[in-house]
């Protein structure tokens, strides 16, 4: 049996916030939609790297010829979920002249003087491009909103500007991939422990990491009115099971795929005589 095989649905549905969902409520172990287990998921991630990076070249090298269309993947999720895994193994798997990665840290003072969304705005990919966003916009109202960083009528201004934003993404052209990486809070104390633990690790460790812990009842609400207020059919949101990194991996791997495959990307037609330049090339010396 193939890797493929381990595949029983298309992960896409499952992950998917619908109407209803309560992340309070959803597994953080699971692996919707894949039977096996880490060797048939790493095998499957192997080669789904394939598939990414031919339909990845293919949307730049339609960019060239004036395609406009560009993917922005937009990853969320509490420290250590394993956004820059997803960057690492799954993104990097493709052509990094074709990837435009911004990872948000806390605002600098120029940022701060303008609205939220004006650092957001300079970081959008160009076309054919597929952008990620190592954190994002919705730190904006995630963040603000657990630390009273902005008051209530603001966050909530920004949910409606967000959903404008957006949309103005999708209307230029670019296809929007929302993930959360849902990390259940032993996992985290495990992977921060581990950070600890090892002295290849600890530059990575961030102290404010424990405090954060306090608040992850408030995070889980933040996050939740978040999908609430801002998964709509041009950029749904998806939350993806993160205590197995394998599957976590997989699966946004498979988001992506799935919407590069939506655009139908063909190879772009010469713009000159093939036949003509062949005869050229081989009458030169």
């Amino acid at each position: 049996m193939t890797h493929q095989l381990y595949w029983t649905e298309d992960p896409a549905p499952l992950l998917r916030v619908e109407p209803g969902f309560r992340l309070a409520e959803a597994s953080a172990n699971a692996h919707p939609g894949f039977a096996g287990g880490k060797a048939e998921g790493v095998a499957a991630l192997a080669a789904g790297a394939t598939r990414l990076a031919d339909l990845q070249e293919r949307l730049f090298a339609n960019s060239r010829m004036g395609d406009q269309r560009r993917v922005l993947l937009v990853l969320q999720a509490m420290d250590t979920a394993g956004k820059g895994g997803i960057v690492k193994h799954v993104v990097g798997s493709v052509d990094p002249q074709g990837v435009q990665l911004a990872a948000f840290k806390k605002p600098t003072e120029e940022e701060l003087a303008h609205d939220f969304l004006w650092r957001i705005h300079r970081q959008t990919p160009g076309a054919g491009m597929i952008g990620v966003f190592d954190r994002s916009h919705y730190e904006d109202v995630l963040i603000a909103r657990v630390h009273g960083f902005a008051p209530p009528e603001e966050i909530e201004r920004r949910y409606g500007a967000i959903n404008d934003f957006e949309a103005e993404l999708a209307e230029a052209g670019t296809s929007i991939v929302k993930v959360m990486l849902h990390l259940s809070r032993d996992e985290q104390r495990v992977r921060l422990l581990e950070r600890l633990d090892r002295a290849d690790k600890h530059w990575k460790f961030n102290p404010g990491d424990i405090d954060e812990r306090g608040h992850w009842g408030a995070y889980t609400d933040a996050y939740q009115v978040a999908f609430d207020r801002t998964s709509t059919p041009i950029a749904p949101w998806h939350v993806v099971p993160a205590d197995r990194k394998w599957y976590a991996r997989l699966a946004v791997q498979h988001l992506l795929v799935a919407a590069l495959e939506r655009l139908h990307l063909e190879w772009p037609a010469a713009d000159f005589d093939v036949a003509e330049q062949r005869e050229r090339l081989l009458a030169s010396e």
